[in-house]
């Protein structure tokens, strides 16, 4: 184990060195310049259109799409919000100090411009299939986009997503509500994989429609709470935020010295967890997100690609620097502790049983994950080898999260990111090569 341990570390190294950050950073800047920072002066308008698309527009949208506007970015906040903002966050502060909060910011910024760029794409490009299944994604902007001589990557996006989804969206997820229960209320991990299982199979049995109707009744309520509850610890700690904002934007550039538990880090070890924690917790970039878009009863993809942009501001702008905040506010992450632990310390420090209120929005957070992810995986799946793959790969999905539950937490941290690296390269390439399309469609509907 510990061979594979380091293979995996060592292969993480490259995919996310300077060439991986350059590209992300990169791509997302390109977008943002080439649109005219359309996504951060239309932030409100995202709002309005989020809240008026809780229902279709009219009866024709109605029968272009499997789900609502607003289910659709439900359903993709679904597989966003998850351990990233808890844990995710938290690991990131713990090897790269309070500097990688920082990078995961400019990922943020950059990265609405690559989410708008992947769900305008997604809608514009989307097919039906046999079943009548709206289907969308890399795989199909990449097909109907690029053309046959592309085709090559679409495959190598789809057979790494549908991988990668095992990784990032189900055992991370179903490892990390296992420590946590045993943790907090010393529940065997065994219970909780059998809780999980059922659960999560329960839901799977509907297909995409009980996903986003779950995940849309599921994900305002727990991020809304979660939102709150780390805006009590930051108002009871006003004072010390401009230090802590200080402190954040300094490591970032100068890297952070060692004090208490903390080993200390340089600038390169701040970028490369902020930019890694970053994508793996808003997805921008990775490709996943407009794979729920495409399903949206909308025939505007700029309509549709605004709201998608959303996913990214909540994601990251709110919820993770609530949670890096707070961690770097109460001083804990020089400690040494890391993951949802140091997390569900730093609130816990401040409110009394915060840590159990931190383990609770964990769980909701992973389960609501491990639906969106299965949506996402089970779409690749049926793009490489047709519909007949669709109980197989449910099945397998469903089985692999009492592996997941029992698994070691750092190797598959570690697997998780090169798998996004593996998975974000082909889409970042498309959305490139497609710019001049998502630029065309952005102006147009600007005009009318």
């Amino acid at each position: 184990m510990e061979f594979l341990t380091s293979t995996v570390q060592t292969l993480n190294g490259i995919v996310w060195g300077p060439l991986m950050l350059i590209l992300i950073l990169g791509t997302g800047f390109y977008l943002m310049v080439g649109l005219k920072l359309y996504p951060l002066r239309n932030i409100a308008n995202a709002f309005r259109l989020l809240f008026r698309g809780r229902h279709p527009e009219d009866s024709h949208d109605q029968d272009r799409g499997q789900i609502t506007p607003f289910n659709a970015l439900m359903t993709s906040l679904s597989a966003t919000i998850g351990t990233g903002n808890i844990a995710g966050v938290a690991t990131a502060i713990t090897i790269g100090g309070p500097g990688a909060l920082f990078w995961m910011w400019c990922t943020a910024l950059v990265g609405m411009a690559t989410k708008y760029a992947e769900a305008v794409c997604a809608v514009h490009y989307r097919e039906v299939d046999q079943e009548g299944n709206y289907c969308g994604g890399p795989m199909y902007y990449i097909k109907n986009g690029l053309g046959e001589k592309w085709k090559w990557l679409a495959v190598a996006f789809a057979f790494f997503a549908a991988i990668a989804g095992f990784g990032m969206g189900n055992t991370v997820q179903a490892n990390s509500v296992a420590d946590v229960m045993e943790s907090t209320f010393s529940i065997s991990p065994t219970i909780t994989s059998i809780v999980m299982v059922v659960l999560v199979g329960l839901v799977l049995l509907g297909g995409v429609k009980r996903i986003a109707s779950v995940a849309g009744f599921l994900v305002p309520i727990m991020a809304i709470s979660y939102i709150i509850l780390g805006i009590i610890i930051l108002a009871l700690n006003i004072a010390d935020i401009p230090a802590a904002i200080a402190l954040i934007v300094e490591s970032a550039f100068t890297g952070t010295a060692a004090q208490g538990g903390f080993a200390g880090a340089g600038i390169m070890l701040a970028i490369q967890f902020g930019v890694a924690r970053g994508v793996f917790s808003n997805e921008a970039g990775l490709g996943s997100a407009p794979i729920a878009h495409a399903a949206a009863q909308t025939d505007n993809p700029v309509k549709q690609g605004t709201i998608a942009m959303l996913g990214t501001f909540i994601d990251t702008l709110i919820v993770c620097s609530i949670t890096g905040l707070a961690i770097v506010i109460t001083g804990l992450w020089t400690t040494g502790e890391g993951g949802a632990s140091l997390t569900a310390a730093a609130f816990s420090s401040v409110i009394p049983k915060g840590d159990v209120l931190v383990s609770i929005g964990l769980c909701f957070f992973a389960f609501t994950t491990i639906l969106g992810w299965s949506y996402y995986g089970e779409r690749c799946a049926v793009y490489l080898f047709g519909t007949r793959a669709l109980v197989p790969f449910r099945v397998l999905w469903v089985a692999a999260i009492p592996l997941g539950a029992m698994a070691q937490l750092n190797f598959i941290w570690l697997l998780a990111d090169t798998l996004n690296a593996l998975m974000a390269v082909p889409n970042l390439i498309a959305l490139l090569l497609l710019s001049p399309v998502i630029f065309k469609l952005t102006k147009e509907a600007r005009a009318q």
